[in-house]
């Protein structure tokens, strides 16, 4: 029997928690469009029950002490509503279902909005199928360049990257990489990085919107 308390047993300890469970914040969109900080998982939960994950990337860790040498399970997720919402996570322990879960709680407080579009000069159907703009991400060795296409061109990317934006809903992308991209988790986190871009970018359309 799970051990887990449910959401309606969740007693928020942060500000943004307590207004979210007492109806004051009925939306993901609204912390992000106040400059609010997620640091309860549980906020995710309650926002968006919904959500889906997909384990990405699996391995060991060894950790030497004076007891020996301990060896750990290490767990990649990536967590999305498949439109407009993503976020990576990592979580270790000794059996691989808490790794697991601890990567999910912690995908869950990296959770990101992505600005979605048609910034493809040949397509230009207006319709949110990939990215507005071309955009950069970093990750240790990796980078990566994702670059709107027209629509029915799909995911020009490596697996890792295509599961990343699957769960961010977009579905067609031209990119390049470089770096040591078989490292699942910096390939994973240089394609995040690259979406929380699409925020920080300041466009004309931005500014006549003030």
């Amino acid at each position: 029997m799970s051990t887990t308390p449910s959401i309606e047993e969740w007693q928020p300890k942060t500000k943004v928690g307590k207004m979210v469970k007492e109806g004051k914040i009925v939306s993901i969109g609204e912390i992000f469009e106040s400059n609010l900080k997620i640091t309860e998982p549980e906020i995710v939960d309650y926002l968006m029950p919904d959500l889906k994950h997909e384990v990405i990337d699996i391995g060991i860790v060894q950790k030497q002490t004076d007891a020996g040498e301990i060896s750990r399970f290490k767990a990649v997720v990536v967590i999305g509503n498949m439109d407009g919402y993503v976020g990576i996570g990592a979580g270790k322990a000794k059996q691989l279902r808490f790794a697991i879960q601890k990567a999910i709680q912690d995908a869950k407080l990296k959770i990101i909005p992505v600005k979605r579009g048609c910034g493809s000069w040949e397509c230009r159907c207006g319709e949110p199928h990939s990215l507005p703009f071309i955009v950069k991400g970093k990750s240790g060795s990796v980078e990566v360049i994702l670059k709107p296409a027209p629509k029915g061109t799909g995911l020009v990317i490596g697996d890792i990257g295509k599961k990343v934006l699957k769960y961010a809903g977009v579905k067609d992308i031209w990119s390049q990489t470089r770096g040591e991209t078989r490292t699942s988790y910096n390939f994973a986190m240089a394609v995040y990085n690259a979406l929380k871009m699409t925020y920080k970018i300041i466009t004309p359309e931005d500014w006549a919107r003030g």
